[in-house]
């Protein structure tokens, strides 16, 4: 059934809505489910009345055409993107890090591939920091996301003092820099943690990606539910060749690589790394190098 401005502000037909799904597929590799209809009106909503257009119809037709440009496409892709995170998120990830690059002498490469707001990647050069227990440690941690808004937050750094609630207050001591005056009520991240990451913007369908090297543990936490297998199967086939041989690849609670990928193995909860034949191939590369 269609919205009509009797019900709500703008007309939605299910045309409209099957229209936005083959474009946020195409853009970004995102598979909307027929219950997501709601949030779809809501939030394209807005991008209507930021552009003074006053249907679905004119605004995905003058989208598709080009006319509203390439900051529309960003700010349709930014809408559509669900962006749910906290710090420690999936806690019993963080020790298993931990005691990955404890031992690791050489530079520690670290990419969280959905940056979201930032908690995701602060927690990561968190735990490294107490890992080598210094505000130093030789890491590098890139952090990519599609969203720039909330690639924009994550470098900002600064988070309201709930957020920090369920984190050990010797940790938030440590790591943030408690608000005054009219910063009261937030917390800025410390300028030595922020140092580790870099941040970047990153479309994981686009054909070539932003970053080079191999890592010592990739990322990929609770994004791959909003893709189909096909897609998956793609991105997967993508971080193999930047793992290094004893590289780690961590997925969200609910994500199973196992049916996707034959080049990776389970190692722990939701933890994976490469299969046999694949680490010999890493060796071979690394070697060359």
């Amino acid at each position: 059934m269609p919205h009509t401005k009797g019900s709500k502000e703008f007309e939605f037909h299910a045309k409209d809505f099957e229209r936005v799904r083959g474009l946020i597929y195409k853009r970004a590799g995102i598979s909307l489910a027929d219950s997501k209809q709601e949030m779809v009106y809501s939030r394209l909503a807005r991008r209507l009345r930021a552009t003074n257009i006053e249907s679905f119809g004119k605004y995905l037709d003058d989208l598709e055409a080009g006319r509203l440009g390439d900051e529309e496409w960003e700010a349709f892709t930014n809408a559509l993107t669900t962006n749910l995170t906290s710090f420690f998120r999936e806690a019993h990830h963080f020790p298993l890090l931990a005691e990955h690059i404890r031992h690791k002498r050489e530079t520690i490469n670290i990419w969280c591939s959905a940056s979201s707001t930032g908690e995701e990647p602060y927690s990561i050069a968190m735990t490294v920091c107490e890992a080598f227990n210094t505000l130093t440690p030789n890491c590098n941690i890139i952090a990519t996301d599609i969203d720039t808004n909330v690639l924009a937050h994550a470098a900002n750094g600064v988070y309201t003092m709930d957020r920090l609630d369920k984190m050990a207050p010797e940790r938030a001591r440590r790591f943030f820099l408690r608000g005054k005056g009219d910063k009261a009520g937030y917390a800025r991240v410390r300028p030595e943690l922020r140092n580790l990451i870099t941040f970047k913007q990153l479309n994981l369908l686009a054909e070539s990606w932003p970053i080079s090297g191999q890592f010592d543990v990739i990322f990929c936490r609770n994004v791959m539910i909003y893709f189909d297998k096909a897609t998956q199967r793609k991105i997967l086939s993508r971080f193999v060749p930047l793992m290094k041989p004893d590289a780690l690849l961590f997925a969200g609670h609910s994500e199973n690589f196992l049916y996707v990928s034959d080049a990776l193995k389970l190692r722990g909860k939701t933890v994976y790394e490469l299969d046999d034949q694949h680490r010999g191939a890493a060796q071979k590369a690394v070697a060359r190098l």
